[in-house]
């Protein structure tokens, strides 16, 4: 009887690369580790987290990069990143960000497939004051190969 467990998976796993807008989410995401000690949390400038590309070509792989700084006075660490679709990937700085300093989040979208319209969300969890979690965007119009 796993065949049925495995086509629900299967069909999960299709459904969550598809373009829908990211449902806002009132606490901590289930994806994310928590940060729990406070003491600890810093703040975060996003310097761009929501990118239009214009249109690329089907086939053609698109590099995106968010910047942030961390304008608090702890070291900012960015816990996990997690991309909307396999279609993305992304990653991580390794190492903590000090305070005052800048960094990036680089991502690349593979459009091979992939004709028309897509918005694109990356999740990110960090040990910023407010909200552990934050949501970067992008937007790019696939031109179907001829």
């Amino acid at each position: 009887m796993r065949t049925p467990a495995f086509i629900l998976i299967s069909l999960l796993a299709i459904a969550s690369c598809k373009d829908k807008p990211a449902a806002a989410s009132a606490g901590p995401s289930p994806f994310f580790p928590v940060q729990q000690d406070s003491t600890q949390f810093t703040t975060i400038q996003w310097i761009d987290s929501t990118k239009n590309y214009g249109s690329i070509n089907e086939g053609q792989k698109l590099e995106v990069i968010f910047r942030f700084k961390n304008t608090g006075d702890k070291p900012l660490v960015i816990d996990m990143i997690k991309p909307s679709c396999g279609c993305t990937l992304v990653e991580k700085p390794e190492k903590p960000i000090a305070p005052g300093e800048t960094g990036e989040i680089k991502g690349a979208f593979d459009s091979n497939g992939r004709p028309g319209q897509h918005h694109k969300t990356i999740f990110v969890s960090a040990n910023t004051k407010g909200s552990t979690s934050h949501n970067l965007e992008f937007n790019v119009e696939v031109i179907k190969k001829a």
